[in-house]
């Protein structure tokens, strides 16, 4: 079976669990390996990191310059207007690789999914569609651009949500986020909600909390008892 290429971080004790980590459009897999040690995690954490990258393709809002993207964004508006089935068809691939990290022996309970801006878009598709209960979501400075189509499925009715957002990001603004977090609750979902006085991007205070949400997501095995 073909998989999306990803850097893959391993830990220093057996994998236990795993977080699958999605970057921004432009960005590589590369882009958040550096924050694994800043996220406090304790030594014997047993999680494995997955940094996939996107494949190249012509984005209409950069004048169709060629770049890693999950899918293309065809007008910059308030509500974002997107190629859905490119977005899908991403999510999908996603899909795969929790597949793989379950045929490698993790749980699909203790698998975390997280995007960062475009990724974050399509981390809430594939999260909130997959048919088995998932550890989390981690959705940074993005936007939930599938709405109107995604197709919840009840295995992850309860999936632990945290949204982290700057209130001066400029590139995807915070009111896409609030929008995000308003239609989930308003379907049953108890998303967190973080937010920063500061810009697009991911910051040490933000780093810190996301670090405590795996934590507490996906406490070492010993301890879970």
């Amino acid at each position: 079976m073909h998989y999306l290429p990803a850097v893959e971080i391993e830990p220093t004790s057996p994998a236990t669990a795993a977080v699958i980590w999605l970057h921004g459009l432009g960005a590589d897999g590369h882009d958040f390996v550096p924050i694994i040690p800043e996220l406090g995690l304790p030594p014997d954490h047993g999680i494995r990191f997955v940094f996939p990258h996107a494949p190249d393709m012509p984005v209409t809002v950069n004048g169709g310059y060629v770049m890693p993207a999950w899918y293309d964004i065809l007008e910059i508006d308030l509500d974002r207007k997107v190629d859905v089935a490119q977005l899908q068809a991403s999510a999908r691939e996603v899909g795969k690789l929790i597949e793989r990290e379950i045929a490698r022996g993790i749980p699909s309970e203790r698998i975390v999914i997280a995007g960062f801006s475009q990724g974050g878009a399509v981390a809430y598709q594939a999260a909130l569609s997959y048919p088995k209960p998932l550890a989390g979501l981690l959705a940074l400075s993005t936007y939930f651009a599938t709405t109107d189509t995604v197709a919840l499925n009840a295995a992850n009715a309860q999936l632990p949500i945290h949204i982290f957002h700057g209130k001066q990001d400029t590139i995807v603004p915070d009111l896409l986020a609030l929008k995000a977090y308003l239609w989930l609750r308003e379907r049953g979902y108890a998303p967190q909600y973080s937010e920063y006085p500061l810009g697009h991007n991911v910051f040490a205070e933000e780093i810190a909390e996301v670090g405590r949400c795996l934590r507490a997501w996906l406490q070492p095995m010993d301890y879970k008892q």
